[in-house]
């Protein structure tokens, strides 16, 4: 079979299960997850998810991909997916959105998360175990905007470092939209420090995306809760009494250390709620969540 004809087959099968599941009383479960690296990995990484969940569960499950960390909360919000992977303040952000939303699972690495502060090699700044105040007067770039670990905590860090906010402490601030484009700026001199999730930084590091010649960590922040899958809360009317702790079991099986290794993670372990209450109340007190 060639590429076209597999691909056809492909889309016949697919359109096939979500006619099924209509036809069974159920729609089809949709899923995203926040758009915090390169495009093709996430695609790859979450097909993966897609296979294994459609197995564990018995219905169609799609995933599909968002432009934006506000777009992935806002197909939460309007149903337009059931499931996401966030980030702590995005997931925030959601289940506040949609009352009755469960954050289920996390992984092994996201009870206690951090960010890599990084710097160009030419700024001659070197690592530090407290956040080095030879960064003041720099360029600096968060990630994205809502980003947990490329922005919320980061920001908390530096106000209660500096006494100031970012805008006062740096030359030029941006943001660079995810954790992978962070270190493509700071490496090519763009801008002079970054921060990210140290995570990615250690997938592009095995990736070879990293020349420490030119960029290295200069700061490892103190650690918070991070990522985590939230489900919205009529996800059991929707498929099924029970659907919720199927869906928490299906993913604290995923044991695929190709799959886990897209994560960056260990394994998958139950989440609750209340694990992200401290990135609430730190969004609250820097003004980031109305």
């Amino acid at each position: 079979m060639d590429r076209r004809s597999f691909a056809a087959a492909g889309a016949a099968a697919l359109a096939l299960g979500l006619t099924r599941a209509k036809a069974q009383g159920r729609p089809p479960f949709v899923f995203t997850a926040i758009p915090d690296q390169d495009e093709a990995r996430l695609v790859e990484r979450f097909t993966k998810v897609a296979t294994i969940l459609e197995d564990k569960l018995g219905l169609p499950v799609r995933y599909v991909p968002v432009k934006s960390y506000p777009a992935a909360v806002t197909a939460f919000t309007n149903n337009q997916v059931q499931l996401a992977w966030f980030g702590g303040f995005t997931g925030v952000q959601a289940r506040r959105a949609v009352p009755g939303s469960q954050a289920i699972a996390q992984g092994a690495e996201d009870v206690t998360f951090k960010s890599y502060m990084i710097a160009n090699a030419k700024t001659g700044l070197a690592r530090s175990a407290e956040l080095p105040k030879g960064i003041a007067g720099k360029s600096f770039t968060f990630g994205a905007r809502a980003s947990t670990s490329g922005r919320v905590m980061p920001e908390y860090f530096l106000r209660k470092a500096f006494g100031k906010a970012p805008d006062e402490i740096f030359s030029r601030v941006g943001f660079s939209g995810d954790h992978s484009r962070t270190i493509q700026l700071v490496q090519s001199g763009a801008f002079e420090v970054g921060v990210l999730d140290y995570s990615v930084w250690d997938l592009d590091s095995k990736a070879g995306k990293v020349d420490v010649k030119e960029v290295g960590v200069i700061w490892e922040s103190p650690t918070f809760p991070d990522y985590q899958w939230t489900v919205r809360g009529d996800a059991d009317t929707a498929y099924g009494a029970g659907f919720t702790e199927k869906l928490r079991a299906a993913l604290i099986a995923i044991e695929d250390p190709t799959v886990l290794g897209y994560f960056g993670r260990s394994q998958f372990i139950a989440a609750k709620n209340a694990d992200y209450a401290p990135i609430e109340e730190v969004a609250k007190a820097t003004d980031l969540l109305n």
